[in-house]
């Protein structure tokens, strides 16, 4: 069975960082692509970064720069880094992975930055 669990959002200082973690179990991580999305309240959900299996990352324009995806593939953890936070990066953050002809989803941790 396939679980991603998200965790390490909170609330922060607009400026600050977090480093957002998700864990997967039930399957091994090394031969996959894993992203990060978010969704704020009433908002259609974004699209935030992309870590492929050798490694190549991706971003989404409004978080290039800010922003850093990595993985551990023996801990079976893919991460967040995110620096420079501003009010508009509040939302639940959901890590996702594609295995088996379907789309695997985490709970999600929700980030709340204030000014």
């Amino acid at each position: 069975q396939v679980q991603l669990v998200e965790s390490g959002g909170g609330l922060v200082q607009a400026g600050g960082s977090l480093r957002l973690s998700c864990a997967v179990s039930g399957i091994t991580i090394s031969g996959n692509t894993l992203r990060w999305f978010r969704q704020a309240p009433g908002k259609q959900r974004e699209w935030v970064a992309t870590i492929t299996s050798s490694g190549s990352t991706g971003y989404g324009d409004s978080v290039k720069g800010r922003f850093t995806i990595s993985r551990d593939n023996v801990k079976r953890m893919v991460y967040l880094q995110m620096n420079s936070l501003k009010p508009e990066d509040t939302g639940g953050y959901y890590c996702t992975v594609f295995w088996g002809l379907r789309d695997y989803w985490g709970q999600g941790t929700q980030v709340t930055v204030h000014s």
